[in-house]
């Protein structure tokens, strides 16, 4: 009995090793950690349970029977993170590059299933060289069934990728389909094809940290999420985020004990919006001074930065933030920004977490870059995401709503519980000097006369007395009560119930 467990010690400490001490030093000289380190920080120390340690590839061609490594390239298994179960799967660059071969994506789609059986996140830790090679279309035929388990979980557990080194090829198409992307700088990277690829077939000579690095992904492409300095912080933002979500669909997200007064007044909040209506403010501030504690998570901060998601806590419970942003394109709505808040809604949607939503939107961004790009399109995204929302809603209009984007943004129209407004808010078809120059265009020279049409039509509209008055407004309310009123609204709308009549799926306008 004692050789047998002698044995059984000897393999683990064989499959531990991975690739072997020299690959783990020189992933060591990358500012990298190993795959199993990298879950030692991501979970709760000593909860990580392995599965399939002693799984070796089938593969006989190219002499790869000779080269049959334990756990063939991914460490994968369960574990918690603050107490809360989780799935995870983690490649080994230092096995084969990491490389995907057909026994090692069926470790990884066993977890998948599992996590989809028992309602449970899955955080997939990316660092792989693509399909093996030597196994040709079986390792192509192993990443289809990785993707179809991706598309079957989406929305019913939550998925993270984390981008922990290169990712190219067929891989970068199992993360695109989770729900969020994070990157670690100058050792991550994501694209369909290489830097020798693109050179080859349109002579672009590009390096792999400019065609697919955390900068690209996170300010232009959108692709990522988030990008950090080093493996560490991007795994205790991970643990962070995990903590704002459900388990699965079929859960609430959790409670958290909270130490701020739902009641906080905040008294600075009177003098956040200045009196010149084109004068910016940060509407982060807002966020901070509404949230528990001043707690935000913020999802894709560089990119779009004219709005601004991310999550928070009111009374301990998640709230997703949608907030128009004035200190960038005045706050206007552009391709990029329906797009990111679209799909954070949708998100929130899924998951049962309620949507807070903060308004100040002069309207659409006007020229032909975004009518040729597609704004109608993708604006409507945004549009039918706010709308088929079942899940609370509350919208506090703080200055300017204008047009149809007022409408867009988490209106009363699109099912929004409680829309609020501040007294500084003004809910109009668009601003009065581009009113007065259609409704008096025969007044045009007279420039006395124009002033004083402005003057009137401000009179009149740049309040929110008249959405007011209609009922598209439930309240005009104190800019310093707005954490108590907000906290109030969330509490009542903690049973609600609403249902979209039964299909089989939507068709967004995609």
């Amino acid at each position: 009995m004692k050789d047998i467990l002698n044995e059984l010690e000897s393999r683990r400490e064989v499959a531990r090793l991975g690739g072997g001490q020299r690959r783990i030093e020189a992933q060591h000289a990358k500012g990298k950690l190993t795959a199993r380190e990298r879950l030692e920080v991501l979970l709760d120390e000593g909860s990580f349970e392995e599965f399939d340690m002693f799984v070796a590839h089938r593969c006989v061609d190219f002499g790869m029977q000779a080269d049959r490594p334990s756990g063939d390239g991914v460490v994968t298994g369960w574990g918690t993170i603050n107490g809360r179960l989780v799935y995870v799967f983690s490649q080994d660059f230092t096995v084969m590059g990491g490389s995907v071969s057909e026994t090692h994506a069926q470790k990884i789609c066993k977890i998948m299933d599992m996590a989809i059986q028992n309602g449970a996140p899955v955080i997939g830790l990316n660092d792989s060289g693509g399909a093996r090679i030597q196994e040709g279309v079986a390792s192509l035929a192993a990443y289809g069934e990785v993707f179809q388990r991706n598309i079957l979980a989406s929305g019913v557990i939550p998925q993270i990728s984390v981008i922990m080194g290169p990712c190219a090829g067929g891989a970068v198409y199992s993360p695109a389909m989770t729900d969020f992307i994070f990157m670690v700088r100058d050792t991550s990277y994501m694209f369909v094809t290489g830097p020798d690829v693109v050179k080859t077939v349109t002579n672009e000579i590009v390096t792999a940290e400019e065609l697919g690095g955390a900068s690209t992904h996170t300010r232009k492409s959108s692709v990522a999420d988030g990008a950090f300095e080093n493996d560490i912080e991007a795994l205790i933002e991970v643990r962070r985020l995990v903590d704002f979500l459900p388990r699965s669909n079929r859960e609430k997200p959790p409670v958290r004990p909270f130490f701020d007064d739902p009641n906080r007044i905040d008294e600075s909040l009177d003098t956040l919006v200045p009196d010149n209506p084109n004068q910016p403010y940060d509407m982060k501030e807002l966020i901070a001074k509404v949230a528990d504690e001043g707690d935000f998570y913020e999802i894709q901060s560089d990119f779009a930065k004219n709005i601004v998601i991310g999550f928070i806590r009111l009374e301990g419970q998640t709230v997703g933030v949608v907030a128009n942003q004035p200190m960038v394109l005045a706050g206007c709505l552009d391709i990029d920004a329906s797009r990111k808040a679209a799909r954070f809604v949708r998100f929130c949607d899924a998951f049962e977490i309620p949507i807070l939503t903060f308004v100040d939107v002069p309207g659409f961004l006007p020229g032909t870059g975004q009518e040729y790009g597609g704004i109608i399109k993708h604006g409507a995204k945004l549009l039918f995401a706010y709308g088929e929302a079942t899940v609370p809603k509350v919208t506090v209009l703080t200055r300017k709503t204008y047009g149809g984007a007022y409408v867009v943004m988490s209106s009363k129209h699109l099912r929004g519980d409680f829309n609020y407004a501040w007294p500084t808010a003004e809910v109009a078809v668009m601003g009065a000097k581009g009113a007065v120059e259609i409704l008096y265009r025969s007044e045009l020279g007279e420039a006395e006369k124009i002033a004083a049409r402005v003057k009137d039509y401000e009179d009149r509209f740049a309040n929110p007395f008249v959405a007011a008055e209609k009922g598209f407004i439930d309240e005009v309310i104190m800019p310093h009560s707005t954490r108590r009123r907000i906290c109030r609204a969330f509490a009542s709308l903690r049973t609600k119930k609403l249902q979209n009549p039964w299909k089989k799926h939507d068709n967004i306008p995609l």
